[in-house]
């Protein structure tokens, strides 16, 4: 119990020393680019992967599922849209980029722990935790709910496409369900929590990183024990959200 306070205590004060006037706004904004192509490109081949194959096999299973003659075909698209945009994209697509993102932010700050860099940084009067960890929590702000947004419609597609090129649903069918009883505080939900988690994965990783002691095994711990954490409390805000706003 002691050891978790000393943990969140430690966090705190890295997430308030990060807030401190840039040395060289030019350097610092390299910096955030450099990360936002890191964890935005980076992780789009995985994202648009798992997203187009979460649709379809969730439509496949609510098929199987709904063999009652009495509910109508279309019902099949709102609980793929509705699923899509409220848990299957922002939950388990964040729960993929913390193995992603999470574990390459913790490395690649553990590496310049371990390799003094860290060190040397600081000696020449750099604020470490405004360069190096700003810029990646920022750029994981923006660009994780940019992900879950491409995420919301490849995972309604990729439904789409299984649904109509199976014959399961035809295409009228389901742009019927797609329109019909639609909320677009679903969508805006699944974005609050996309924020949410992007905040975690990129600070909790950040935290484990920069905090690293020892050799390359250490960075190898560090890496998965942020990982293991950032999904532990994504899946802990994402229940304290739903009962929350919903």
């Amino acid at each position: 119990m002691f050891k978790v306070l000393e943990h969140f205590g430690k966090y705190l004060y890295m997430l308030k020393g990060m807030f401190t006037k840039p040395e060289n706004l030019k350097v610092y904004w390299k910096e955030f680019v450099n990360q936002c192509y890191d964890i935005g490109i980076g992780s789009l081949g995985i994202v648009v992967i798992i997203s187009l194959f979460l649709g379809a096999v969730t439509t496949v299973q609510t098929a199987y599922q709904l063999v009652s003659p009495l509910v109508q075909k279309y019902v099949i698209a709102q609980i793929i849209r509705d699923s899509t945009f409220l848990e299957l994209s922002p939950t388990v697509v964040c729960i993929v980029l913390a193995g992603v993102v999470g574990s390459k932010i913790a490395s690649e700050l553990g590496n310049m722990r371990v390799s003094e860099q860290i060190d040397a940084l600081e000696i020449m009067g750099i604020n470490t935790k405004t360069y190096l960890i700003l810029p990646k929590i920022v750029a994981a702000f923006i660009m994780i709910p940019c992900l879950i947004t491409i995420s919301m419609f490849l995972g309604v597609w990729g439904g789409y496409m299984a649904g109509t090129l199976s014959g399961i649903i035809t295409p009228q069918q389901f742009t019927q369900g797609l329109t019909k009883d639609f909320l677009i505080f679903n969508l805006i939900f699944g974005l609050i929590k996309s924020f949410t988690f992007a905040f975690i994965i990129s600070s909790v990783s950040a935290y484990f990183g920069y905090n690293v002691k020892g050799g390359a095994l250490e960075i190898g711990k560090a890496s998965t024990l942020s990982v293991v954490v950032s999904c532990i409390l994504i899946l802990c805000a994402d229940y304290g959200l739903a009962a929350l706003l919903l």
